[in-house]
């Protein structure tokens, strides 16, 4: 028995070691954590259970009957993050690159069916120079991991963290995945590299270039969050999951606030001037709203016409969805579409109630908007919002005109209440444009036409322009004071923390895509 005990030891020791330490020397170079370092950092101590240790691969050609590859590249298991089981596949980049052949991708594929059986977050760490081309036709098996992320979207939540290359067919992994993060400088994602496009388009590139994290994080909207190193990344991580649930089938952790629930935020007044002109940051309004210092952003370089991310009121985790006045006057277009529409529906899925901050002037005008296809992305976030069946809250701030006042939670796509500001604008157009559609023959028969124009815009606005009238038709619940707008989202989140899901007898709806 002791020498089988050594025997098991000496097999342990020499896996772990990864591709050896003149490698795992390369990799810190590089200023990257290897595969099992940032295990260790991600999870709670002593907590991994490693799953396929002694994996390996099945190629006898090209030379690779000789090679040894510990754990075939990728270290998978389970284990705990602040008392929390989660479901964990890390590439190995030391050992061949972290290349995936097929015992190494069903070892990532079987991680996620754990996860999905389980009912427990999977986390996917992706450092690998993409499939192993030695094992030829028998390494084309990515779509069983495909297969199991699309089986686990919205039962389960999936993070993926991009901590080195991540190139060709294996992209479409953690693109399955609910959220995306990428490390600065040493990260980057693409189908096809550099080399190949500039021999079939002749376009010159680089890494970084074609697909790093600015790329994915700015232009693309691909990635979610930019981590500056390893250890941030891993953080990330971390805050992530604790405004989601385990599963589907749970609610998110709630957490005991330190923050008044009664708290008037009088600031409010001072942040959103009253005068429609004039822009301000729509997250200085969402600060003083949530407990203090919860605000989480989500794709805070994408499409920064649209403001979401994670917050918690009174220690409830919530989902918030804004207009941003100060980029694109607030309007919405194609990408912030997508970017709320996307969010809407992770929300929902992991039973996170919505609040929604809204003050725009309508969908941003333009030719190339219109053949980009604002029609059918635009819909998205009417579908999403339609189909949602969390506990949902509107607040209008200041302009909620026409089709933006449709897209951003309106009460008749199912939103639970909506208040208003005294400040808020309800109607199908602001006043400039309206007075100019009502009262063109009269302004242009005036004798001073541009005073005859600023006549009715006062008209419109006086009449049109304001929360009232809205409020009588019962299109808005109830106009409040900005001070109190965080006691009566609270008010009612706790109102409807039972809200129950109706049963459909479909099998599902199909979004504008």
């Amino acid at each position: 028995m002791k020498n089988k005990i050594k025997e098991l030891q000496r097999r342990r020791s020499d896996m772990v070691l990864g591709g050896g330490q003149e490698k795992i020397n390369a990799q810190h170079k590089k200023e990257k954590l290897t595969a099992r370092e940032r295990i260790d950092k991600l999870l709670d101590p002593d907590t991994f259970v490693e799953l396929g240790l002694f994996a390996k691969h099945r190629c006898t050609q090209l030379g690779m009957e000789k090679k040894e590859l510990p754990a075939d590249g990728v270290v998978t298991g389970y284990g705990e993050i602040q008392g929390r089981t989660v479901f964990i596949y890390s590439q190995d980049f030391t050992v061949m690159g972290g290349s995936a052949g097929p015992v190494h991708q069903k070892k990532m594929a079987e991680t996620a069916s754990l996860a999905y059986e389980a009912s427990a977050p999977l986390i996917g760490l992706y450092d690998s120079a993409g499939a192993r081309l030695q094992e030829g036709s028998e390494n084309i098996t990515f779509a069983r991991l495909f297969c199991q992320n699309a089986r686990c979207s919205g039962v389960i939540p999936q993070i993926a963290a991009i901590l080195g290359p991540s190139a060709g067919g294996s992209v479409y992994s953690p693109a399955l995945m609910d959220f995306i993060i990428m490390v600065k400088k040493t990260s980057f994602m693409f189908i096809t590299g550099p080399a190949t496009i500039k021999a079939v388009t002749h376009e010159e590139s680089n890494n970084q270039a074609l697909g790093g994290s600015a790329v994915h994080c700015r232009k693309s909207g691909v990635a979610d969050l930019e981590a500056e190193d390893d250890d941030d990344c891993i953080e990330n991580i971390k805050t992530l999951l604790s405004y989601l649930p385990s599963s589907c089938f749970e609610k998110p952790p709630r957490l005991t606030s330190q923050d008044d629930p009664h708290r008037l935020c009088p600031k409010l007044e001072e942040i959103v001037p009253g005068d429609r002109k004039k822009v301000y940051d729509v997250r200085l309004v969402i600060n003083e709203i949530v407990d203090e210092g919860s605000f989480f952003e989500i794709k805070d370089g994408y499409a920064r016409n649209m403001v979401i991310g994670f917050a918690r009121v009174d220690g409830q985790s919530v989902g918030v969805i804004a207009n941003q006045p100060r980029v694109l006057g607030g309007t919405i277009d194609i990408d912030a579409s997508d970017k709320a529409a996307r969010f809407i529906q992770i929300l929902d899925a992991f039973n996170i109630p919505i609040v929604t901050l809204m003050d725009t002037p309508a969908f941003l005008p333009g030719i190339n908007q219109e053949h980009g296809g604002i029609i059918r992305h635009g819909a998205k976030m009417l579908y999403a919002y339609s189909e949602a069946t969390v506990p949902m809250v509107t607040i209008i701030l200041r302009k909620a005109y026409g089709g933006g006042w449709s897209a951003m939670g309106p009460k008749e796509l199912g939103i639970d209440l909506v208040f208003a500001w005294p400040t808020a604008e309800c109607a199908s157009m602001g006043p400039e444009g309206a007075a100019e559609v009502i009262w063109a023959k009269e302004i242009q028969s005036a004798p001073d036409p541009k005073a005859a124009r600023e006549k009715f815009i006062k008209e419109y606005d006086k009449n049109f322009a304001n929360p009232y009238l809205a409020a009588a038709l019962r299109v808005i619940d109830d106009v409040i004071y900005p001070a109190e707008t965080r006691r009566k989202i609270i008010q009612a989140l706790r109102m409807l923390e039972k809200k129950q899901r109706p049963s459909s007898p479909r099998k599902h709806g199909i979004m504008p895509v």
